[in-house]
């Protein structure tokens, strides 16, 4: 099923050479995406790349077709694209999120990212990712004594002032506010 990545067809994939488009698939295992060689997707890490013969062997083993190189020659449909995107961001919010990373990521461009993840979710995908940000960071203020600083970095917004004109916004409260009222309405 798998076959070994050798130089040739590493060499293949960094340089999108669409002669080898019918020999094989590669597939990232850090994002669960499967491409044509000549894809113009950022490079992976080689440690990181499977082969398949077919398409159909990257889709058993649960890789999904590249948005971009559209190896099955079908289009991922936007809600499981936008899923797939929800979901690396749920699980990276804490690093710093570009609309560019993003859209390397999931195989895609940026403004299509941009529009569809708009359309789908009614919010930009740097609004979800704040969102993911105040959720957490409303955790970490109400179960620890982090400072707040503290609490800004583990959520992945290193400006501190930033991080506190942004929880404001978001929630009303400064992020000592509403710490102070989550412990008073603990005691009472």
């Amino acid at each position: 099923m798998e076959e070994r990545v050798t130089d040739e067809r590493w060499q293949a994939i960094i340089h999108n050479d669409a002669t080898y488009d019918d020999q094989f698939f590669y597939a990232v295992k850090t994002t669960k995406i499967f491409c044509r060689p000549s894809c113009k997707s950022k490079p992976p890490k080689r440690e990181n790349v499977r082969v398949f013969q077919h398409a159909s062997q990257a889709m058993r083993e649960e890789f999904r077709p590249c948005k971009r190189c559209k190896p099955t020659g079908e289009r991922l449909p936007d809600r499981e694209w936008v899923a797939q995107i929800t979901q690396y961001i749920d699980s990276h919010y804490n690093e710093k999120l570009t609309l560019e990373h993003l859209a390397d990521m999931c195989h895609g461009s940026p403004f299509h990212l941009q529009r569809t993840f708009k359309r789908l979710m009614d919010m930009t995908p740097v609004e979800y990712i704040q969102k993911k940000r105040i959720e957490r960071a409303r955790e970490l203020l109400a179960h620890s004594n982090n400072q707040i600083a503290d609490v800004a970095q583990l959520v992945g917004m290193p400006n501190t002032p930033y991080f506190i004109t942004l929880f404001k916004k978001m929630t009303g409260k400064t992020p000592s506010e509403y710490r102070q009222l989550y412990v008073k309405q603990q005691t009472t």
